[in-house]
C-alpha cells in the first residue's frame, strides 16, 4: 500500500477512537444537532452532564481528531461539528460497501442525501 493511502486510514482510526467514548460521542452528536452556530463549552457541559475540566479533555480529543472546530466569541469559546470531516468519515466507512450488490447500499444513499441537506453550506 502506498504511503499516501495510509493517511486516510490513520485519520479514520483517530476519528473512530475519539468517538469511542460515551461522553465524546454525546458531545459530537450534540454539536451536530447544534448546527454551524455551535455551542459554548459551559452549555455543552450542562447538556452532556460532565464537569467542565472533564469536558475540556473530551473537546481536545475531538478537536485533535478533526471532528470539531472552535472559535472565540467575546469571552466564550464556541464549539461546532466539522461537517466536512463527518462526511469524509462516513464516506470512508461506506466507500467499499456492498461487494457489487447495490441493493444492500440503497438505504445508505438515503442517509447520505439527508446528511447533505442538513449540513451547513
Amino acid at each position: 500500500m502506498a504511503q499516501c493511502e495510509m493517511a486516510p486510514v490513520a485519520d479514520v482510526v483517530e476519528s473512530l477512537s475519539a468517538l469511542a467514548h460515551v461522553h465524546r460521542l454525546a458531545v459530537f452528536q450534540l454539536l451536530v444537532r447544534a448546527g454551524a452556530e455551535g455551542m459554548a463549552a459551559g452549555e455543552i457541559a450542562r447538556d452532556v452532564g460532565v464537569l467542565p475540566n472533564t469536558l475540556s479533555t473530551h473537546l481536545t480529543i475531538l478537536a485533535h481528531a478533526g471532528l470539531i472546530r472552535s472559535r472565540r466569541e467575546g469571552r466564550s469559546i464556541i464549539y461546532s461539528a466539522d461537517y466536512e470531516a463527518m462526511r469524509d468519515l462516513l464516506g470512508f466507512l461506506v466507500s467499499d460497501c456492498c461487494g457489487g450488490q447495490p441493493e444492500i447500499c440503497a438505504p445508505l444513499v438515503g442517509i447520505a442525501d439527508v446528511a447533505d441537506r442538513c449540513s451547513p453550506q
